[in-house]
């Protein structure tokens, strides 16, 4: 059955239908009109409801689903129909002009010509909302999978967390308060453990929290590098009301500090994240060594993080995320677009 919406088969034998069906039905024009009359009617008939369909399927319908703009939607109708009804209507009295059949009044084709666009209109809008409505139930029910699978997972690969978290907050009041440093690092990797364990337990996080926690990942893992590393993290916007699947973004960030160069000097990775209205972008650059890397693929998507970040954004941002993976000379750039609704 994927198959069959991938490669949009339900078109091709919804116009095998149409298309035959209306040769059969217009067969008498070839002995009026002959032949060449009688294939440019059809051609003219399904190439206009293939247009009308198509810019309603394409444009007016997702206007409509997503941006509640009822006005232009019932406008764009009307258009179309209209558009419609007005060139075929032409083309019907051409035609019984041509074959010299008596011609019947302009307006007279209308009803018949807007009947047709209505059916097919309302026709291939059922079909296509059937076929939104199985992929929308398939991709809820690989979303449940993939989530459990992933909850098994994460729980197998915990060593007691709550003993973790705990020994933790011991281990914090214990340390000397002149160690500022070492008190800070506990306390980031103990916020960090925090989030995890009692935030990301529902399918969505404050994007202010997510945030919060890759910063204190940045922060702990210059504790790691030299002054060979220049790591930034800028932010810009208002994440407090805004939610994200927890832990997604992530795997950008890890992959950054993972594939990071190793040079004497001017070793960098850069991380962005920008919100602009109901849109977040997220840049993530880092320098990496071709030598190193001479036998990875251009763009490393193959690494178990960014695949399961690919599979999460198409389960859970449907058309509504980019992602964009890329190397030049020895600068890696990954960017993640992500449209909220």
């Amino acid at each position: 059955m994927q198959k069959f919406w991938k490669y949009h088969i339900d078109h091709v034998l919804f116009w095998i239908v149409t298309v035959v069906f209306h040769l059969y039905n217009t067969s008498s024009l070839i002995s009026t009109a002959g032949w060449g009359l009688w294939l440019l009617e059809v051609f003219i008939r399904n190439a206009l409801l293939a247009l009308i369909i198509y810019a309603h399927l394409g444009y007016l319908l997702p206007l409509f689903m997503h941006s509640r703009k009822v006005l232009w939607y019932v406008g764009g109708l009307v258009l179309s129909f209209g558009f419609y009804v007005l060139v075929k209507n032409t083309h019907d009295v051409f035609l019984t002009v041509y074959t010299g059949i008596e011609a019947l009044p302009f307006w007279r084709y209308s009803f018949y010509n807007f009947s047709i666009a209505v059916f097919y209109m309302a026709f291939s809008s059922a079909l296509h909302l059937s076929r939104e409505w199985y992929l929308q139930r398939q991709r809820m029910r690989q979303l449940e999978v993939e989530k459990l699978t992933t909850e098994l997972e994460y729980l197998k690969a915990q060593i007691n967390p709550h003993f973790l978290f705990n020994s933790l907050n011991t281990i914090f009041f214990q340390i000397d308060k002149g160690n500022a440093l070492a008190r800070d690092t506990v306390s980031k990797f103990a916020d960090m453990l925090r989030y995890q364990l009692y935030e990301c337990k529902g399918d969505w996080a404050s994007l202010e929290r997510e945030v919060s926690y890759v910063r204190n990942f940045v922060d702990l893992q210059r504790l790691r590098k030299d002054h060979r590393y220049r790591i930034e993290l800028e932010t810009s916007g208002n994440f407090r009301d805004i939610q994200v699947a927890p832990l997604l973004l992530m795997p950008l960030v890890e992959n950054a500090f993972k594939h990071v160069s190793h040079f004497p000097e001017d070793n960098r990775i850069l991380i962005r994240f920008v919100q602009d209205d109901k849109l977040l972008r997220v840049e993530v650059t880092n320098t990496y060594d071709p030598e190193r890397d001479r036998d990875r693929p251009a763009a490393p998507v193959g690494g178990i993080g960014l695949t399961n970040l690919a599979r999460r954004l198409e389960l859970q941002y449907p058309d509504r995320h980019t992602l964009t993976l890329e190397r030049k000379q020895n600068i890696h750039t990954a960017i993640l677009t992500l449209q909220f609704e």
